[in-house]
């Protein structure tokens, strides 16, 4: 099983702790054999990272771009770099520079290479390409099988 995953950055201290605890819920109904497929951002990617290792699966890391580390926020790129190189493969977008172009393709490529969508998501649409709400946009036109988690009292910072 092949699962992808979208999800704010912006996530409170106790709302990450129950987004952590939801994924690795989830991601225990996978099965063996799991691989998890992230464009590890900060916040909900880097949680769904952490709780594929916790379920004994891999993950494969998209990279928006060459640059990307430069937008995680300094006191996750420890967590960051620890990450990607336990990343069992790194596909590259072949955009040159982060930003919305690159964050829309990495999303693009994501889609395309998993079974099952999971999307930590609010509900709101901000109309931002790339965003969160215009992945799991995507997924329904897709038809992907998608589970979105939200568990009650969650808030982004």
């Amino acid at each position: 099983m092949r699962v992808g995953i979208t999800g704010h950055t912006n996530l409170t201290n106790g709302t990450a702790a129950a987004i952590y605890s939801a994924l690795v819920a989830e991601l225990l109904t996978a099965g063996p054999g799991l691989i998890g497929v992230t464009c590890l951002a900060h916040g909900a990617d880097q949680l769904f990272a952490h709780a594929v290792n916790e379920v004994g699966g891999a993950y494969e890391v998209i990279l928006p771009a060459p640059d990307y580390r430069r937008v995680v926020p300094l006191d996750r790129r420890d967590d960051y770099d620890i990450l990607l190189s336990r990343a069992s493969r790194v596909v590259p977008t072949g955009q040159r520079r982060a930003g919305r172009r690159a964050y829309v393709a990495a999303n693009r490529i994501m889609l395309s290479r998993v079974d099952r969508l999971l999307a930590v998501w609010d509900g709101h649409d901000h109309g931002t390409p790339g965003g969160t709400a215009d992945v799991v946009t995507q997924a329904r036109e897709a038809d992907l099988p998608l589970k979105v988690i939200w568990p009650a009292g969650a808030e982004r910072a």
